[in-house]
């Protein structure tokens, strides 16, 4: 089985993760993933394979030299994003020769190089697209994949020497829990790698500093033919805060390394309303700052209508360049199996974040590498054949420049 027949099999299972069970994993469709995983692993022939209770699946490639080589591991995550329906995935291959690429006739779904300029970068490649309706499911499925062909390949080619390799697969990353319950102790390893990057050649070990606010407004609700000088509007209390938020630091205003006040979701009627935020920076100063300002403009509202706003602030993640930077050569290493297989290396901050963020902050150093997809959480996601076939090749290398090396 190619990666490409495992990433096809792979996205037809439904994995969306949700942040209103309350469960590990917030799906069950998640633990149907790793069961069949965990069939697979157990073809190819790999040891301690262990899922547990959370669904947090791990299985060893032992060493198959005598030499002191570091562990190390490679991780992917089994959900995919709650944003958009992963049920009923109906992936395509389309050799791609430029122009627009219709994903859904019926309902003119079009995946356009006006929109999405990257798919120029990919003309006379295959590659995966939805049907439209769906998200594909490249993030992380592509990675899932990429990790366990490689684990395949270096199996059936003992001519490449290669130290002790753990992988891992862990639930809810896409609801920021992906690390809730990973056991680094007993994952063993010195470090290891995310599969999750984008576009190929994507290296990564910079990403936001994290935080999630909800500001809650109280009113007071009279009938408003009597209200003057009583009614006080709780929907309107939060569109007034809001205000107050700069439009220069929302996310469709800023890139690179500039952070943002990001609203994800609101809610209200006069009696009682809400907002909630998510707030990143990669500088830490600047992101302490951030929460500092949101504190500050809840207190001028209280000032102003006393007793009427509340903050819940609680901080997410943090950039993993603090923890990476001082073991800078395992960046290295990756920077060098993508230039021997022929990538050339995009080494970038996310704008987002990883498990490996919070995993690093654990004690297992974790820089992100790409996957291949594009355009996730959404109907025009898209996965180049050979950019995913490059992430497994990409894996391969490590191992095998990590050997040499030691």
């Amino acid at each position: 089985m190619t990666v490409l027949d495992r990433f096809l099999k792979y996205v037809t299972f439904e994995t969306q993760s949700s942040e209103e069970t309350g469960t590990t994993p917030s799906t069950p469709g998640q633990r149907v993933f790793a069961e069949e995983l965990v069939k697979e692993l157990e073809e190819i022939g790999l040891e301690d394979i262990t899922l547990d209770e959370n669904s947090y699946l791990m299985a060893t490639l032992p060493a198959n030299t005598d030499k002191k080589i570091p562990a190390i591991g490679f991780i992917a995550h089994l959900d995919t994003s709650p944003d958009m329906s992963g049920k009923d995935v109906t992936p395509r291959i389309v050799n791609y020769k430029g122009g627009d690429i219709v994903l859904c006739a019926e309902e003119n779904v079009v995946l356009s190089p006006q929109m999405f300029p990257e798919l120029n970068d990919y003309k006379d490649q295959d590659i995966i697209v939805t049907n439209g309706k769906t998200l594909l499911g490249a993030d992380d499925k592509g990675g899932v994949a990429a990790i366990i062909a490689a684990m395949k390949y270096l199996k059936d080619h003992p001519e490449i020497e290669h130290g002790k390799i753990r992988i891992g697969f862990t639930p809810d990353e896409e609801i920021g829990e992906g690390a809730n319950h990973f056991d680094v102790e007993k994952f063993g390893c010195e470090w290891a790698y995310t599969i999750d990057g984008g576009q190929i050649g994507e290296l990564e070990y910079e990403n936001f500093n994290a935080a999630a606010a909800k500001i809650t407004f109280k009113g007071l609700n009279v009938h408003p033919g009597y209200a003057k000088n009583k009614m006080l509007n709780a929907s309107l209390l939060a569109i007034e805060f809001a205000s107050w938020l700069p439009a220069s630091q929302r996310p469709e205003h800023t890139q690179g390394y500039e952070g943002f006040y990001h609203l994800t979701n609101m809610s209200g009627t006069v009696e009682e309303a809400s907002l909630s935020y998510i707030i990143r920076d990669h500088v830490r100063t600047l992101f302490e700052e951030k929460k500092a300002q949101l504190k500050m403009w809840v207190k001028r509202m209280n000032e102003i209508y006393p007793g009427s706003t509340t903050l819940e602030l609680r901080d997410q993640y943090y950039n993993m360049r603090e923890v990476v930077e001082p073991k800078k050569y395992i960046v290295d290493l990756a920077f060098e199996a993508m230039e021997s297989v022929g990538v050339k290396p995009l080494v970038k901050p996310i704008r987002g974040g990883t498990d490996g963020a919070r995993l690093s902050f654990m004690g297992l150093p974790c820089p992100n590498i790409f996957a291949g997809g594009l355009n996730f959480h959404g109907r025009y996601e898209f996965l180049p054949v050979n950019s995913l076939e490059k992430s497994m090749q990409t894996i391969i290398k490590i191992t095998e420049l990590l050997a040499q090396k030691s």
